[in-house]
């Protein structure tokens, strides 16, 4: 088949590499500079693969997605020559003392909503065991099964790598309809234009920023979500003793730098899990848009000669292999 992808973001770059894998011939547009130019928000993400903490802000469903990608990535990341690092340790949930009615009832709604992954309470003990560099004092909770991908290098490795596939960059895609493009005609047509897609989806673009932190010598095996009565922080360890700190959800389209305000407090809550980041040293900020639709919910449309995903919110690490896998099976069947 020949295939047209509108959009080079994670799921424009994970369609293309498994579309070119399978035999068709790829085209794939997007506004962007080139590969590394990073408006897509696939690059900005922290790369947490956690579908019982996020069930927090989604459903059953994206759950499921979710545990169907974590067995996906190892297999896919394993067809890459280029090195992606991915983990698959669990994940910690904590909390200060202070806020412990919030994060009882937080733990029975997800305890209630994901029987078979229950978040296991954790005693000071065990928690110092786990990871020694965290505060001491804090309430935790270990989610098994969880993990981590490096979001940066999967990008650069699947545009890499997908062969034969034909990138134009610098080139807005305007309207998508079945087997076009524009007015350039395809077999199949793929609408993953994200926050682009405004002309064909109800989507919006909500404003997530994130502080990349180098600090050598703290150790952290585990991403961490501290449950914050303002926001969903959440710590998450990478190579070269870099510690991402995220994310601020604000409802604005705004791209414009880290503000103040969500730096001092994203920093603040980072020290309060990591007492050891006080001497880290900030690498730079980011700021991205999550395309989401109204109930911040995923959407597939397939029809005779089109498809469309959209609506992945904070969820499309977590989530992007599997729905790329069901969309391929039915668009090519």
């Amino acid at each position: 088949m020949r295939i047209g992808i509108a959009g080079a973001g994670l799921l424009g770059r994970l369609l293309a590499w498994r579309a070119a894998r399978e035999g068709h011939d790829v085209t794939v547009v997007d506004p962007a500079a080139g590969p590394d130019d990073r408006i897509a928000a696939g690059f900005t993400a922290a790369g947490m693969l956690s579908p019982v903490a996020e069930l927090e802000c989604a459903d059953a469903n994206v759950a499921e997605l979710g545990w169907r990608s974590l067995a996906l990535w190892p297999q896919w990341l394993a067809q890459l020559d280029a090195p992606v690092h991915f983990a698959q340790r669990g994940s910690l949930v904590v909390a200060h003392a202070g806020d412990r009615g919030s994060a009882d009832r937080w733990h029975a709604r997800i305890a209630a909503q994901s029987a078979r992954h229950a978040p296991l309470p954790l005693g000071a003990t065990q928690l110092q065991h786990l990871e020694p560099a965290v505060a001491r004092g804090l309430l935790a909770w270990h989610i098994e099964g969880e993990g981590l991908i490096h979001p940066v290098q999967a990008m650069q490795a699947l545009q890499a790598q997908a062969p034969g596939v034909r990138w134009r960059w610098s080139s807005a895609v305007r309207h998508v309809a079945p087997g076009r493009l524009d007015d350039e005609r395809f077999d199949l047509a793929v609408d993953v234009r994200g926050i682009g897609a405004k002309d064909a989806m109800p989507v919006r673009g909500v404003r997530g920023e994130v502080v990349w932190l180098h600090a050598p010598g703290v150790v952290l095996n585990h991403p961490v979500r501290l449950l914050h009565p303002r926001h969903r922080v959440y710590l998450v360890p990478r190579p070269g003793d870099i510690v991402v700190v995220g994310a601020s959800e604000i409802e604005s389209e705004d791209r414009s730098p880290v503000s103040v305000r969500s730096m001092v407090e994203l920093l603040a809550a980072a020290h309060s899990v990591l007492p050891e980041l006080a001497e880290a040293r900030v690498v730079h900020a980011e700021t991205n848009l999550r395309p989401a639709l109204p109930d911040n919910l995923p959407k597939v449309e397939s029809t005779p000669g089109l498809l469309r995903i959209n609506g992945l919110f904070r969820h499309g690490w977590l989530i992007a292999p599997a729905l790329v896998d069901d969309a391929m099976k039915r668009a090519c069947s």
